[in-house]
Parts: C-alpha cells; sequence; structure tokens
C-alpha cells in the first residue's frame, strides 16, 4: 500500500462520516459520524508516519485517540441524558431544551 492510496482512503472515510453528520439526526449516529472522520485523519497521521519515517506522527496518533475515547465517553453520556430527558435521541430535541 502506497501514501496515495492510504490518503485516498481516508479521504473516502472522511467523505462518508461528513455524509453521515450531515445527513443524520440521530445523535448516537452523528457520534458515529464524527468517530469516522477522527479516525480518517488518525489515518492520515499515522500513514504520513510510517511511509516519511519518524515515529512522532504515530505518538500524535496515539494523543488523538485519547483525546477521541474522551469525546466519545462525552458525548455518549449527552446522549443518554437527552434519552432519559425526552425519550428519543433526535438532534431536534436538545435544541427544544433549551428554550
Amino acid at each position: 500500500m502506497t501514501l496515495t492510496s492510504c490518503l485516498i482512503l481516508a479521504a473516502a472515510v472522511m467523505a462518508i462520516g461528513l455524509y453521515g453528520l450531515v445527513t443524520r439526526k440521530q445523535a448516537v449516529a452523528m457520534l458515529l459520524s464524527v468517530e469516522l472522520m477522527a479516525n480518517a485523519a488518525n489515518m492520515v497521521f499515522a500513514a504520513y508516519g510510517h511511509f516519511r519515517g519518524g515515529p512522532s506522527a504515530q505518538v500524535f496518533v496515539l494523543f488523538a485517540l485519547a483525546i477521541t475515547v474522551a469525546e466519545v465517553a462525552v458525548g455518549l453520556a449527552l446522549v443518554m441524558l437527552l434519552y432519559r430527558r425526552h425519550g428519543d435521541t433526535t438532534v431536534d430535541l436538545a435544541s427544544e431544551a433549551r428554550q
């Protein structure tokens, strides 16, 4: 696998994540789409670390994965709160709760 094919794969995963983020209204599906986009960025960092040399990019991937795990934990906590309060996880309900 070459650097170009890794970047094309990462771009495809980023596009799928962006499409899911724009088209979905369920909070869990939106979190999964954001996770796909973060993994696409991590694939780019890992590919550059592998093909251009130097472990610094791969260390950055590990830190980015740790931040992504924390983001998912907070996001799922918010989704659970939304479900407990409204009985559904659509994002429209969260904007109504603000008013």
